[in-house]
């Protein structure tokens, strides 16, 4: 794991996934019992660049023209989701920011750094890592921005 690899303090937290959950960050909260704006979800946008990640927390949803900004861009959209399952390794509802096949560009929404500690995907759907938002940022070479609006 990467965060063991960098020899990052984290923590990992299991929970009972439901299969027939849509909202897979609002799942994660609710059974870890931690406010959404803790848990982030992580998005793979399409930029003029190419692929992008966008960390953003599961209380709102990503401001796509901020996220296009954030890279220097004018334009973003969603990618495909069997694009971005191919090109990260992971499923959707359980896309790491860490440890994808090929690392992509990342903007941290900058919310996180208002906590000690956040959640996200260890990389499959019912299982969060918590760790310090500074590692996240660090581990991924992001840049924080913000790219979360509220819904």
């Amino acid at each position: 794991m990467a965060l063991t690899k960098a020899g990052a303090a984290f923590t990992l937290h299991p929970y009972d996934h439901d299969p027939n959950a849509q909202a897979y960050g609002e799942e994660a909260a609710d059974a870890l019992g931690v406010p959404h704006e803790r848990i982030f979800k992580t998005l793979v946008a399409e930029v003029e660049a190419g692929l992008a990640v966008a960390v953003v927390p599961v209380s709102g949803k990503l401001d796509l023209k901020a996220l296009a900004a954030a890279l220097g861009g004018k334009r973003a959209a969603m990618a495909d989701a069997a694009k971005v399952e191919r090109v990260t390794g992971y499923v959707v509802g359980g896309i790491s920011p860490l440890g994808q096949r090929k690392a992509l560009p990342t903007v941290v929404d900058s919310t996180a750094l208002d906590f000690e500690t956040i959640f996200f995907s260890a990389g499959r759907r019912g299982l969060q890592i918590e760790t310090a938002p500074s590692e996240l940022v660090r581990l991924t070479r992001a840049i924080t921005a913000a790219v979360g609006k509220a819904t």
